[in-house]
């Protein structure tokens, strides 16, 4: 197998960011200076004693940071800017991470995700001044990805679930639960909203969008294949966006084993083909809407919960 200095760089600069060390701080602890470890970073020829350093550093291994079968990777920070080194030069994606796949939803969406987030942070957590400041960083990150996607158009193919997207709606775009009722309301709306933006993406049928809603729940870890010119990549992923969002706890994988690639696009292939699309997906969704738009408009100041809408092609 060829080593690829480039991958290693990248890998390197994301395991770096989530480490919530500075590139001066690295490099000091590391015995090298700061020019050193950002030419590392661009992939440049690197020294094998170094790198096992930086390894040891970062808190991964040496395997991890070579792109030697699977990279293992515990932190949301370095897992989300992954994702945009791999987007970089993605031809086309595919996804399975719902209810909302972050690439393609609404600038609304981006201003409430920080909010999100940072509710999603118990006040008593050990180090919470660390994971709020993981945010921000997670923040930059997804609006560096979302200017590129817009930039390069990459096409997506993109599964939802009905189960999840109705859970979405039901309880609003929240980090948590015990949030006052009013602020609940205005989540539900805006939870709304997104699904709103997203039948309209489906009715518009913009060239290299297709989105597929299945009837059933999805795996509980959200996956992704990109296929670059000269290689695909999947990522498995337990961090997630929207609906109680996730980006704290769990480890992400990332691979090109060819196995692993067939095995989950054969997945994929299978609930697509179960999946309600075009104007079945478009009923769908304005079918949920309505009846969340007609109990929200019920219920008024007092609280409540929509009725779990399930339908099926057709």
């Amino acid at each position: 197998m060829a080593v690829r200095y480039d991958d290693i760089g990248l890998r390197l600069k994301a395991f770096r960011m989530g480490s919530g060390l500075s590139a001066e701080e690295v490099a000091r602890q590391a015995g090298i200076s700061r020019t050193a470890l950002y030419r590392s970073e661009r992939g440049e020829l690197v020294k094998l004693e170094t790198l096992e350093k930086l390894a040891d550093l970062l808190g991964v291994s040496i395997t991890t940071l070579l792109g030697v079968g699977i990279e293992y990777i515990a932190s949301a920070v370095s897992y989300f800017e992954r994702m945009r080194q791999i987007e970089e030069t993605a031809e086309h994606i595919t996804i399975i991470a719902g209810p909302i796949s972050f690439l393609l939803a609404s600038p609304a969406f981006e201003r409430t995700l920080d909010t999100t987030l940072r509710e999603s942070v118990p006040e008593d957590l050990p180090d919470r001044d660390r994971a709020l400041a993981d945010i921000s960083r997670i923040t930059d990150v997804l609006r560096e990805r979302k200017l590129n996607y817009e930039r390069r158009q990459p096409s997506i193919v993109n599964l939802m679930s009905a189960l999840e997207i109705d859970r979405f709606v039901r309880n609003g775009m929240v980090g948590r639960y015990d949030l006052p009722e009013e602020v609940r309301r205005e989540r539900r709306a805006r939870a709304r909203e997104e699904m709103a933006h997203f039948a309209r993406v489906i009715e518009e049928g913009a060239i290299g969008i297709q989105i597929g809603i299945v009837p059933e729940t999805l795996p509980h870890m959200g996956f992704q294949i990109f296929r670059q010119p000269t290689r695909q990549i999947l990522t498995i992923s337990p961090f997630r966006l929207g609906e109680h969002p996730n980006v704290r706890v769990g480890v992400a994988m990332i691979t090109s084993a060819p196995e692993a690639l067939a095995l989950h696009r054969k997945t994929f292939n299978e609930m697509w083909k179960r999946s309600m699309k075009g104007g079945d997906a478009l009923k769908f969704l304005r079918g949920l809407l309505d009846n969340a738009s007609a109990e929200a408009a019920a219920q008024g100041p007092a609280r409540g919960r929509l009725r779990v809408v399930k339908r099926t092609a057709g």
